[in-house]
């Protein structure tokens, strides 16, 4: 096994060299990687984005978003949340064991005295509460695993990144499941940081393979091509949201001008329906608002966009912009 040195903490570069070590170069062993990422939810690859996360929350606090190539569950990562992915050759025998790589994360935290156990389908627990959860992609004869590992993230903003009114969508994308988290920080001697707790990791997973650690360091050319998988998929409104199951979007507030009721038929993170209904007078046929609205993704900053250039109590007696964008917030 080879550890890919990976010093980026950047979740679209971080992401994209996943794809790149698991497609397009071999170095001819077993991959290991830690890395993290500054704050950022990333969704699973059936997911649908807007539905696994609190947007409005998300943008105002500057946390990144994106998709992954695995399936399973949306998850917080910041700078006190630890990453290992694992890259296996021909390995059939592993195809969705997530408890054998997992066993090297529960053997490190055995020798600090942590009682960590597997439980369930991908979880890693202690005392009950997640601290780790993992997912696989395959890709011809390779197998890609990875999970995370909380160390010392903010669970507070893990908590509200992560929350979402969910009787506001109809999707068919899979929902994650909510689960009690804890840090392994709160669990071991306080003089322990993350950077040691890595080394310890690497090394346990070596151990596990009876092998002496050795290490990878990305040439130029493997950045270069990294960089332009961010550029053309990572990094792109059309893989982390414009990939998302199609989903309906519905939410009805009582204003002054009555009550309104928006209604958005999603396809690939464009809007393809947009009604406008409720007990409200017209100004102007709500069509022509309704139109506006057509072939336009589905995001905070171009819903504002269009609501600012224009104003709605053309169509709508006394509904305020202001008002109407509160439908989507």
């Amino acid at each position: 096994m080879i550890n890919v040195v990976n010093n980026s903490n950047n979740p679209y570069f971080n992401l994209a060299l996943e794809e790149y070590f698991v497609k397009y170069k071999d170095l001819g062993e077993d991959i290991l990687i830690l890395w993290q990422n500054e704050p950022v939810i990333v969704v699973g690859k059936n997911q649908n984005t807007y539905e696994e996360l609190n947007l409005e929350y998300v943008d105002k606090n500057n946390i990144k978003v994106v998709r992954r190539l695995s399936g399973g569950g949306a998850v917080y990562h910041d700078l006190g949340n630890l990453n290992f992915t694992i890259i296996k050759n021909k390995s059939k025998l592993h195809k969705n064991d997530f408890s054998f790589f997992s066993l090297p994360v529960v053997s490190c935290l055995n020798k600090l005295g942590v009682k960590a156990t597997f439980s369930g389908r991908n979880d890693i627990l202690i005392d009950g509460k997640k601290f780790s959860g993992n997912s696989q992609y395959f890709h011809k004869e390779k197998l890609l695993h990875h999970g995370t590992i909380l160390f010392s993230s903010d669970l507070t903003i893990l908590s509200k990144a992560l929350k979402v009114k969910k009787e506001k969508f109809e999707s068919k994308g899979i929902k994650s499941v909510k689960s009690r988290v804890t840090n392994i920080s709160e669990n071991i001697d306080k003089g322990l940081s993350l950077i040691k707790f890595k080394d310890m990791l690497i090394q346990c997973f070596f151990e596990s393979r009876k092998e002496n650690p050795k290490n990878y360091v990305l040439s130029e050319e493997d950045t270069k091509k990294i960089n332009e998988l961010v550029d053309n998929k990572y990094g792109t409104w059309e893989w982390n949201f414009g990939k998302s199951p199609k989903f309906n979007y519905n939410k009805e507030m009582r204003f002054d001008a009555g009550s309104i009721c928006v209604k958005v038929n999603v396809i690939d993170g464009i809007m393809k329906e947009f009604k406008v209904e409720g007990d409200f007078f017209e100004e102007n046929p709500i069509k022509e608002m309704e139109d506006l609205f057509i072939d336009k993704k589905f995001n905070i900053a171009e819903i504002k966009s269009i609501i600012e250039k224009n104003d709605v109590s053309k169509y709508v007696l006394k509904l305020t912009n202001d008002d109407f964008m509160k439908l989507f917030l």
